[in-house]
């Protein structure tokens, strides 16, 4: 039967880019944590891990252990739980894009902390491929975000609605108007990716017997630099509502055609179904409906 250690030390592969940092982890040195994941394989029969010069990525045997090594390593923890009457420390990797992370997950980071003392929380950041292979091998436990993930068998918790406006710098709009769909031509669109546009949040909220077809679109792929480049006075966008409220607030954004309000989406934690620590997610994914979007 596979040990409680080389199970500790396979999440912990599973979980870090290499040998050597899941190594310093479970502090070990990086041969004989080396020696533990073979003895690991040798006794479950499989190759757990495929091993390259520069990265190491879990086998479909490997994907298919670490859930279960999960909660077998939770199962042991629970042992000292119901015997020590108290929750012994643990952590969740939360996934998030680096605009939604630095605004809202990293500040919240000690409130989350303050609730719950016990639990420690790291962030991984990417987009949103990243965030699906860090599901997907396990390196996050969830990911916060309004992506659509086509994984299988996944489950999430909804957490704030996302609303959306489209926005131009003042000046920009006084050289040139737009207040009617014919004046769309004259004006670029500044968008996020061309598979999955933030102008069709605005685009499908228009009535049907209206068409704006904009001169010309320019991809920028990250909300941040979409927000530089209207702030620059290069184009039009559709953004997030909390995320441009301050400009707005300012004066140094205008909304274009208020009376058009644009569809809206959610935040939601998502995590893979079965996760053993799923209470836990969902515990963490109503505190973070408490914390307002900034």
């Amino acid at each position: 039967m596979p040990d409680l250690d080389s199970l500790r030390c396979f999440v912990a592969a599973a979980t870090h880019p290499s040998f050597k940092a899941a190594a310093k982890q479970v502090a070990l040195s990086p041969g004989a944590f080396s020696d533990r994941i073979k003895g690991l394989e040798t006794t479950v029969g499989a190759q757990l891990f495929i091993r390259s010069t520069r990265s190491i990525s879990l086998t479909s045997a490997g994907l298919a252990l670490l859930p279960q090594a999960r909660a077998t390593l939770d199962a042991a923890a629970k042992c000292l739980e119901v015997v020590g009457g108290g929750i012994p420390p643990f952590k969740l990797s939360l996934g998030t894009r680096f605009e939604l992370g630095l605004s809202w997950l990293l500040p919240s980071l000690d409130a989350l902390s303050e609730e719950r003392p016990e639990r420690s929380i790291d962030l991984i950041f990417g987009d949103t491929t990243d965030l699906i292979e860090a599901l997907r091998q396990g390196r996050a436990d969830a990911v916060v975000g309004s992506m659509r993930l086509n994984m299988p068998r996944l489950r999430y918790a909804l957490l704030h609605e996302e609303q959306y406006c489209l926005v131009a710098h003042p000046e920009l709009l006084a050289r040139t108007p737009l207040d009617e769909p014919a004046h769309a031509a004259n004006h670029t669109v500044i968008d996020g990716a061309a598979d999955l546009p933030l102008l069709r949040y605005w685009i499908d909220a228009l009535p049907p017997e209206q068409h704006w077809s904009f001169g010309r679109t320019s991809v920028m792929g990250t909300i941040a630099a979409i927000r530089q480049r209207v702030l620059g006075q290069h184009g039009v966008g559709v953004l997030p509502l909390y995320f441009v409220q301050p400009d707005l607030d300012a004066g140094r954004l205008v909304r274009v055609a208020p009376q058009v309000q644009a569809s809206s989406d959610w935040f939601r934690l998502i995590w893979r179904e079965g996760h053993p620590q799923e209470a836990e997610l969902l515990a963490v994914a109503e505190y973070l409906r408490t914390l307002p979007l900034r």
